[in-house]
């Protein structure tokens, strides 16, 4: 376990850095709030005072997770063309969660979670964030031509993410499995970049090509 108890690190911290390494480690339903509240060398009821319940924390570790690759994202070239941002998105994600495997693992395996409590889909207001830059680098696209106008756009978008999120998640079972990664971050910048540009308006992609 990772017991961060002895660090100066704030409760809140702890209880955030041990939830992520045990949901990481043990799977989100494995994993009790008693056992995140004692590895983190803290009490349960610290623990619901900050995060109301463990979904509550999980939410909180998606939304600094996704905050982070916003920041990634928007540190990129502005001044790049909307498709090349879509693909530099894509990719700031990507690096981002190779700098942070634990991460990774959750958003692979654990972003789609039901609520408790509803039949929704609890979605964390950092990839909200995200998703709000995806779409407005997607309209970009639009209204530069660089989209086919008979797409839908939400289509489009719901295709790019779930590409690179197969590709995050394929690469997590490989490793569990006890398979060697057949692909690399080369690889997938490349796949998306050959996708996105299979969106353009023909003549869009004549002129790219030439």
């Amino acid at each position: 376990m990772s017991n961060l108890a002895n660090t100066t690190v704030s409760s809140h911290d702890r209880i955030l850095r041990s939830a992520k390494h045990l949901f990481a480690e043990l799977g989100y339903e494995n994993t009790s709030t008693v056992s995140i509240a004692r590895d983190a060398g803290t009490s349960e009821s610290q623990l619901m005072k900050h995060f109301g319940s463990k979904q509550g924390l999980l939410v909180a570790i998606f939304d600094r997770g996704w905050n982070r690759i916003v920041e990634r994202v928007k540190a990129t070239n502005h001044s790049a063309s909307p498709a090349d941002r879509v693909v530099a998105m894509l990719t700031a994600a990507t690096i981002e969660l190779e700098n942070d495997p634990q991460f990774k693992i959750l958003a692979a395996l654990e972003a789609r979670r039901i609520g408790k409590d509803s039949s929704d889909v609890v979605v964390s207001s950092g990839y909200r964030r995200y998703r709000e830059l995806l779409d407005r680098a997607l309209i970009d696209m639009r209204t530069e031509g660089q989209i086919r106008s008979d797409l839908n756009l939400d289509a489009v978008r719901a295709a790019v993410i779930g590409m690179a999120d197969g590709l995050w998640r394929d690469q997590i079972f490989a490793t569990r499995g006890g398979m060697a990664s057949s692909y690399s971050l080369d690889d997938i910048q490349q796949v998306i970049e050959l996708l996105v540009n299979a969106f353009h308006e023909p003549a869009a992609q004549r002129a790219k090509a030439s």
